[in-house]
């Protein structure tokens, strides 16, 4: 089976579920595990590079008002990996390509490939999409889904720090998180103060996080690198509660990608709520 993947989560499942050899194609983004920075490289973003986390917000509101596309698919490339299976999202317009717009460039092309789109919105959700990949790859999810649902169980059988967390999944307007984060940090034993669990993300007021005692700064799409130097401004901005403990996370491979590696970000909270000492490569406190 030749496997082109639309998704970084979707590349990370197929690798988990022993099919990385039959991967071909991956986005820019596709960068676990390592091994996939080796296939061809089929989509990539319409957006300027080194724009701020605020105009960043401001392109990607203009774009999508204006039904511009955030992602470029380059149909040649496509069309030379000739795939049997293309895996893509309906989740959000800014995270990959639109469904609708894979399946133009298919029948443009006339690619006669299976599509498999995901759409999880809860922890529940993403093994869910795990299964409904195997299925399409022909592959036994068993293993890796044993494997995510013990050690969910184990986090939900923890004593709970009932710490009180603030997790921005932006900082440029501030934003809640949605979906699977506000579970992640109710099932590393913390109180989210931000966010719906299974919702969208939302824009929120810097006042709203006043009542936290840790604040996690998650921005979607970003290394620890790049939150780090956000938390910072963050703190000599003054807009952060005073008291409260400030940490910058690896988003990118713990908590915006729908895969195996959202329970390595439970757990990596858990760290953190319990007052341990995280590796730097995945988290750091700023104060």
């Amino acid at each position: 089976m030749r496997i082109v993947s639309l998704l970084p989560s979707a590349t990370e499942i197929c690798f988990a579920l022993g099919a990385g050899d039959e991967v071909v194609g991956v986005t820019f983004e596709c960068d676990y595990p390592a091994e996939a920075r080796t296939r061809r490289i089929v989509s990539t973003s319409a957006l300027p590079a080194g724009l701020t986390p605020g105009e960043i917000d401001a392109v990607v509101r203009a774009r999508v008002a204006a039904g511009e596309d955030l992602y470029k698919l380059d149909a040649g490339a496509l069309r030379d990996l000739d795939p049997d299976l293309v895996i893509t999202q309906d989740l959000c317009a800014v995270c990959a390509l639109d469904v609708d717009d894979v399946d133009a460039a298919l029948t443009y092309l006339g690619c006669t490939a299976e599509v498999v789109t995901t759409n999880p919105h809860t922890l529940a959700e993403v093994l869910t999409s795990i299964e409904q990949i195997a299925k399409a790859l022909d592959r036994d999810p068993t293993p890796l889904l044993e494997d995510l649902r013990h050690r969910l169980h184990q986090l939900s059988q923890q004593t709970r720090t009932g710490r009180r967390v603030a997790l921005l999944e932006w900082t440029d307007p501030p934003y809640a998180p949605g979906h699977w984060l506000p579970e992640q940090v109710e099932l590393a034993g913390g109180v989210n103060i931000l966010g719906t669990a299974g919702a969208r993300s939302q824009p929120v007021e810097w006042a709203d996080l006043s009542g936290a005692e840790v604040v996690v700064v998650a921005p979607c799409g970003f290394g620890v690198d790049q939150a780090a130097e956000l938390a910072d401004g963050l703190l000599q901005a003054e807009v952060l509660p005073p008291t409260a403990e400030v940490w910058a996370v690896d988003s990118n491979s713990h908590f915006a990608r729908p895969g195996p590696r959202l329970v390595d970000g439970i757990e990596l909270l858990t760290t953190i709520l319990t007052t341990q000492t995280p590796s730097p490569t995945q988290a750091r406190r700023l104060r």
